[in-house]
């Protein structure tokens, strides 16, 4: 099958200013003009001057675009569309503009159908009878209201995207990977833009953080599971790696509604690897085939490897966490209190219980506290330590991330110890770490420790270290483009 291409939908208030802003666009293989949001609409000055193949589209309200007028006048602006030489302009199935399909005989017609809620159950019989009216694409643009939503859409491309060209994607966060990986799903071309609210991720992040043009049915899928992961950086950083090293892979944000919803993507992709983070690093213990001894004294994973379909397990926290820690001090009989009870937190225990300190678990629910303790042999202590108990504090809960940024778990009077380590990474500084270096802690953020266990991780899957300074270089990046313009990770 042939590489995808790349679709950059534009916008406007005027059709003058659609023009300008479809002439900015800096590397598409075709603009998506999207005529029903301008006031103004104009088919012949929206394609007056075009140096790229166009798609008109003047998309209803009713089909949840922003032209309100009568179905007569939209209709007249797709065929003028036609008339005027656009490579394609956009039908909505449920239009029955059967006419104007039968005028073009089908040709350069993208016949489009959407749902803003979920998966119709009607999916292929909706594809067949679509494929019947003889329009050159079929558009499928649904809801994900999870990963596993993504499957049909898959099955679906499969099945009939080499019969006639196919265009699927899944709208939301949970959509994510129908547009990176485009080919896979099926799709001749991907979309991609400043349309937030159904899911697309600008060109410039599709193309250098995700390498679109470079992603052909043969390169390995990896990623990173969890809650919110479109906030990480995870992503920046193994993607950076896998082009420093010329490795074939890709690595995308799979937010997952529990451990079971991303296994059957990503035993349906045939992923190669995955990261695992908040908050499915204990649940995914039960979806995996096999679990290494240190991760098993754990009691969570963070890093999966997929060798001849068997995932099997592991754990780099521990370690990506020391890393930074023995650089600064010596830890025997150092007391350690760690905030927080997951998976991180328990490696963390782990990892300092072996190292010599002396370690308390400190977490808002207690029940999970005592889960915890007992698998690592910590300590119990009171929510939060008292000042004074502690030489180093820990942060394991998600406490003062993005965007709760203003949020702090250990009021700033009672930052009494040595050394405060916030394993929350974005932002770099969080309020944690301000209020303990005001009061003359050291401190130590968390994406040393993220570098630390990433490249691990890489080096596990890959079988070689990635390039030095790269991972760390492309998440003080990120996580930059992401202070200037939180739009950039969407």
């Amino acid at each position: 099958m042939s590489k995808p291409l790349l679709c950059v939908t534009v916008t406007a208030a005027t059709t003058a200013e659609l023009r300008q802003k479809r002439d900015a666009v800096p590397d598409a293989d075709l603009i998506e003009l999207r005529l029903d949001t301008v006031s103004d609409p104009s088919v012949a000055g929206a394609l007056a001057g075009r140096r790229r193949p166009v798609i008109v589209t003047c998309r209803p309200a009713w089909e949840g675009g922003g032209f309100t007028g009568a179905e007569d006048d939209r209709k007249q602006i797709l065929a003028d569309a036609l008339d005027l030489g656009a490579e394609y302009v956009d039908v909505e199935w449920r239009a029955r503009f059967d006419d104007l399909i039968a005028q073009a005989g089908g040709r350069r017609i993208v016949l489009s159908t959407h749902d803003y809620r979920s998966l119709p159950i009607d999916l292929t019989a909706r594809v067949h009878a679509m494929r019947s009216t003889g329009a050159e694409v079929i558009k499928i643009a649904v809801q994900m209201t999870s990963l596993s939503d993504c499957i049909p859409l898959l099955d679906l491309g499969a099945q009939t995207g080499k019969q006639t060209g196919m265009v699927l994607i899944g709208m939301g966060p949970f959509g994510f990977a129908t547009r990176v990986l485009a080919g896979r799903f099926g799709s001749i071309w991907t979309y991609a833009g400043a349309l937030r609210e159904v899911g697309q991720i600008s060109a410039q992040s599709l193309l250098k953080d995700y390498h679109f043009r470079s992603v052909t049915d043969t390169t390995e899928i990896y990623g990173v599971a969890g809650g919110h992961v479109h906030n990480s950086v995870s992503p920046a950083m193994h993607n950076a790696a896998f082009r420093a090293s010329s490795v074939d892979a890709v690595y995308l944000p799979f937010p997952a509604v529990d451990a079971k919803d991303f296994t059957k993507l990503g035993r349906a992709l045939g992923i190669s690897g995955a990261s695992v983070t908040i908050p499915l690093k204990v649940t995914m213990c039960d979806e995996v085939d096999e679990i290494y001894a240190v991760a098993r004294r754990i009691g969570a994973i963070n890093t999966i490897r997929v060798e001849k379909g068997r995932w099997i397990a592991g754990n780099t926290d521990a370690s990506g966490f020391l890393e930074p820690l023995k650089e600064r001090l010596s830890l025997d009989g150092v007391r350690a209190s760690v905030l927080g009870a997951g998976g991180a937190a328990r490696a963390v225990t782990v990892a300092l219980a072996s190292s010599g300190c002396r370690v308390r678990l400190h977490a808002r629910s207690p029940s999970q506290a005592e889960e915890t303790a007992m698998l690592t042999s910590a300590e119990l202590g009171p929510w939060p330590p008292e000042p004074g108990s502690w030489d180093l504090l820990i942060n394991c809960t998600p406490i003062g991330m993005y965007p709760r940024v203003d949020e702090t778990p250990i009021p700033a009077d009672q930052l009494t110890g040595r050394y405060v380590y916030d394993l929350v990474y974005n932002p770099s500084i969080t309020r944690l770490l301000r209020d303990a270096e005001a009061a003359g802690c050291e401190t130590i953020g968390g994406l040393e420790m993220l570098v630390a266990q990433a490249r691990e991780q890489f080096q596990w899957w890959v079988g070689a270290k990635p390039r030095s300074g790269v991972m760390r270089e492309a998440a003080l990046k990120r996580l930059a483009e992401f202070a200037r313009d939180e739009n950039y990770l969407v």
